[in-house]
């Protein structure tokens, strides 16, 4: 069974820091272009951020540039989203989520690209 779980998630004050793992089950996260995406109560869902299958090229949210790294443990089949200095604003549910796309070499943050999804894990910033 393909499977992605996320976990890492919690409530921490602005300023803080989390890191957010994601495993994967059933199938070789070294052939997928991987994602981090996020939904907020109340609003759409809207990429994070991605890191291609070949780690080439990573892409983030203009709002968590500098303050957010994606990157991958191919060996462990996992994929991360270390986050600092949080803000309230990144309140939402994390989902990440795996394209598989062989014809593509880079990554990018449009959902209807990612084929397999987490169940996502909850980051709550507030003092």
């Amino acid at each position: 069974q393909v499977k992605l779980v996320e976990s890492g998630g919690g409530l921490v004050q602005p300023g803080g820091s989390l890191r957010l793992s994601c495993a994967a089950s059933g199938f070789t996260l070294d052939y997928y272009h991987m994602s981090w995406f996020r939904q907020a109560p109340g609003k759409e869902r809207e990429g994070v951020s991605c890191i291609s299958r070949s780690e080439i090229s990573t892409v983030y949210l203009d709002s968590v540039k500098g303050r957010f790294t994606i990157s991958r443990e191919k060996g462990k089949n996992m994929v991360y989203l270390e986050m600092t200095d949080l803000k309230p604003e990144d309140t939402a549910v994390y989902y990440c989520a795996a394209d598989r796309s062989p014809w593509v070499v880079t990554c990018d943050l449009r959902p209807g690209r990612y084929e397999t999804w987490g169940q996502g894990t909850q980051v709550s910033v507030s003092s």
